[in-house]
């Protein structure tokens, strides 16, 4: 007599594969094959306008939240508060201050028909009220003296997924094999 079981995407199985779904199962997990991959997110901050000295990025009236968003196939989209962008700085065994992210500035001027654009790494962050100060070290291009209208472009660094983001539920549903 051949005992059959149902997984939950429906594909049948016999009793003996039942037994050695969890062992296969443990050596996928431990040779990486379900690997947990990390998002990469960008992010986005905006400011009515900017002054910089070469080593320090003022973003003057700057929107009281960072934009983030991923690329395929997570798509994942969201904003952190001010306070929430500051323990990115500051907490962790990955904070930026430990590992300094790049960031594109780029300032519209009413008289120019190009944006002005810089390449640095931001070494350091803090928050005056409105306004957000970086230290940074330039890597490509010059950092205008001032400036009107900007965004920031912070580059790709890799997050945590969290068990309640859209991601973490989406891993736990892919991974889950249920036997009855």
């Amino acid at each position: 007599m051949k005992i059959e079981r149902k997984t939950d995407a429906g594909i049948r199985l016999s009793r003996r594969a039942g037994l050695l779904l969890p062992v296969a199962a443990a050596a996928a997990f431990a040779t990486g094959a379900f690997a947990e991959e990390t998002p990469q997110l960008l992010f986005v901050q905006s400011a009515a306008g900017v002054e910089t000295d070469g080593t320090t990025l003022h973003l003057k009236n700057a929107s009281p939240l960072t934009l983030f968003f991923s690329d395929r196939p997570e798509r994942i989209a969201g904003h952190y508060k001010l306070d929430e962008w500051g323990k990115l700085w500051t907490e962790g065994k990955d904070s930026f201050l430990k590992d300094h992210p790049n960031a594109v500035l780029s300032v519209f001027e009413p008289d120019n028909e190009d944006a002005t654009d810089a390449v640095v790494e931001l070494v350091d962050y803090k928050a005056e009220g409105s306004d957000l100060l970086y230290q940074v070290k330039v890597i490509k291009g010059a950092l205008p003296k001032k400036g009107g209208q900007c965004s920031l472009f912070i580059d790709i660094i890799g997050m945590p997924r969290t068990p309640m983001s859209y991601a973490g539920v989406a891993r736990r549903t892919a991974f889950r094999i249920g036997v009855y």
